[in-house]
């Protein structure tokens, strides 16, 4: 049931803010010498439920960036974020990493590292524990991260699947 109630959202109708999550800067050693290029992981998010990550390969920085935005905005999500929180523990895996991603009290902030931080900032979520188990590859962790955000089901989500009364969903 993985990835039932995940939406995509067209970037036209958001405003949205680009993080830098890492830059990566790749040699190609040629007879002429080395050539570098950049390799930017982005994610982009309206700070209200949505958010998407993308890479961006070129000789520049700045086009690699802008690579990586234009890539983001073409795998936007929608996320279930309420009272600035999410609404149940949820694992999420990709490739060698593993994510933890667990509800806290209002206050508590964004406890998580890195990869992690810049994706649950930048789909809105502002108290939240967080931990990245196995691989650190930034790359992975935002997809770790993304896929365990889609499987979150809200109440009212759970109650439609089932075709019961909110109600019912918490006294079982």
């Amino acid at each position: 049931m993985e990835g039932a109630n995940v939406k995509k959202v067209r970037s036209s109708d958001l405003e949205l803010k680009d993080r830098l999550v890492a830059l990566n800067r790749v040699t190609k050693v040629t007879k002429g010498g080395r050539t570098f290029t950049f390799a930017a992981i982005v994610v982009v998010g309206n700070e209200n439920g949505v958010v998407g990550h993308g890479l961006g390969k070129a000789k520049e920085v700045q086009e690699a960036i802008a690579k990586g935005i234009d890539d983001a905005k073409k795998n936007l999500v929608k996320v279930s974020v309420r009272k600035g929180t999410i609404p149940h523990t949820q694992e999420g895996k990709f490739a060698g990493a593993q994510v933890l991603l667990k509800p806290a009290a209002h206050g508590t902030g964004v406890i998580a590292g890195g990869a992690m931080r810049a994706v649950l900032e930048s789909v809105g979520v502002t108290d939240v524990l967080a931990k990245s188990k196995g691989s650190s590859n930034p790359h992975n962790v935002v997809k770790a991260t993304i896929k365990a955000l889609e499987s979150l089901r809200d109440a009212n989500t759970v109650a439609q699947m089932r075709g019961v009364n909110v109600s019912k969903v918490f006294n079982g």
